[in-house]
């Protein structure tokens, strides 16, 4: 712990690294003897201010089998292998005209991708794929996956080759289940009831932007980090066990965007400390928006817990992840993607602009306003967001340094806390 007296203020440092905050808690007071004492006792040296969880529960990588056949020189076609019907195939390609991945793959990629997406769907076995090339079938596994998240029963995949003397003829795939169909159903039919409950508090005529903040709000608050709960890597851990890591997160995220019709696909990458790392490529109103909702969930930003930090001062979500930029995004994030991804460059439906906590300039009566409302709401704090480095600077120096925030909070006792977060230009304080 590191106590700063300057002014008036005594200021407890702590970095929330996985969010990307640094915390302050400063305090404004006539009486300074003893108070670092007292600071002391409520905030030990072993206080972790939301130092971040290792992303034990990080994607993993799937299963893949090789086998090989010699096909014989008569009756080579009487192998067991399965194709789709033309009648099939077509119904699947119409339907993934609103799937971000497979809109990225050449016609080629996605005949297999139908192919491997039947497969899956349907449970089959030994479907003959359109390619030879088995880097080209875990590539468009992934794609599959990453726009599928209702395809939670499959681990990975096997396929085998079939040759004739040396020359290879084809390739068939048949994924690796973690249950049976008739199981999945059963699972699939709890998933569906967690679905209704979760969009029938969607607020009427919500829209796009209503829509994501409200499924976004909604997980973080029915879902606990947990890197050791079972099914962590797919939305059941989420839907039907209520914990989950950033895998399930982000593919419960996706399919319950996806059922209230907002077009979302699975990012792949890592963050700052090396650790892998998923969260979601959105759309909204024909915009681009990147959404990490395992950064929004407090529960994943804290490792002290209460025990060692008032529960009041964990912000109950972060809404830093919330309909981003590619910028804002890749401050703390490295995107490795199975598919080329957009810039996205629009602040439109960015949490902060549209909640009217952004701001270009250090304006009074904004900042007037965003206090007045929270108090207003009962909020137990409000965060804002700075559009540059120097507005983010100036008002640091104008609400901490020249304390002005006593004009904009009401704290008879004097005491301020209030974290800032210097890679997002935002500033919370409770109130």
């Amino acid at each position: 712990m590191v106590v700063f007296m300057k002014k008036t203020f005594i200021l407890l440092s702590g970095m929330m690294v996985l969010i990307g905050c640094f915390a302050f808690i400063g305090e404004r007071t006539d009486w300074l003897d003893g108070a670092a004492a007292e600071l002391s006792a409520l905030f030990p040296e072993e206080t972790a201010f939301a130092v971040g969880k290792a992303e034990a529960g990080r994607a993993e990588p799937y299963a893949v089998e090789e086998q090989n056949v010699q096909m014989p020189e008569e009756g080579a076609s009487e192998d067991g292998t399965k194709e789709l019907t033309e009648e099939e195939r077509a119904r699947l390609q119409e339907e993934q005209e609103a799937f971000y991945a497979y809109q990225q793959l050449t016609e080629a990629e996605r005949t297999v991708y139908i192919e491997i997406l039947w497969s899956l769907l349907e449970f089959q076995d030994n479907v003959t794929l359109s390619t030879r090339n088995q880097e080209e079938i875990s590539y468009i596994f992934q794609c599959v996956l990453n726009d599928h998240p209702e395809i939670f029963y499959v681990e990975g995949y096997a396929y085998t080759k079939y040759t004739l003397g040396n020359m290879l003829k084809k390739i068939t795939f048949t994924g690796s289940y973690t249950e049976d169909r008739e199981d999945a159903a059963g699972r699939q039919a709890r998933i569906d009831e967690y679905v209704s409950r979760c969009l029938a508090g969607l607020p009427a005529g919500a829209d796009e932007y209503e829509t994501v903040k409200y499924i976004y709000e909604y997980l973080i608050e029915h879902t606990e980090y947990d890197a050791d709960v079972e099914d962590n890597q797919n939305i059941c851990s989420v839907f039907l066990k209520g914990r989950s890591v950033c895998q399930g997160y982000a593919k419960a995220t996706q399919y319950l965007l996806q059922k209230a019709g907002i077009s979302a696909t699975l990012v792949l990458g890592s963050i700052s400390s090396g650790e892998g790392h998923a969260w979601n490529l959105i759309r909204i109103d024909g915009e681009w928006y990147y959404l990490d909702t395992t950064w929004g969930d407090a529960s994943y930003q804290a490792v002290g817990g209460a025990a060692s930090y008032p529960e009041e001062k964990i912000p109950r979500i972060n809404y830093d992840y919330l309909c981003v930029t590619t910028e804002q995004l890749c401050k703390t994030h490295t995107i490795d993607n199975v598919v080329e991804l957009p810039l996205c460059t629009s602040m439109n439906a960015n949490y902060y602009v549209r909640e009217g906590l952004y701001f270009s300039a250090v304006d009074e009566e904004q900042l007037t306003r965003v206090f007045e409302s929270g108090y207003e709401k009962g909020d137990a704090y409000i965060t804002f967001k700075c559009e540059s480095e120097d507005i983010y600077r100036e008002m640091q120096e104008r609400l901490i340094d020249n304390q002005e925030i006593f004009r904009y909070l009401d704290c008879p006792d004097g005491i301020v806390s209030y974290t800032d977060d210097e890679q997002q230009y935002s500033m919370s304080f409770w109130l």
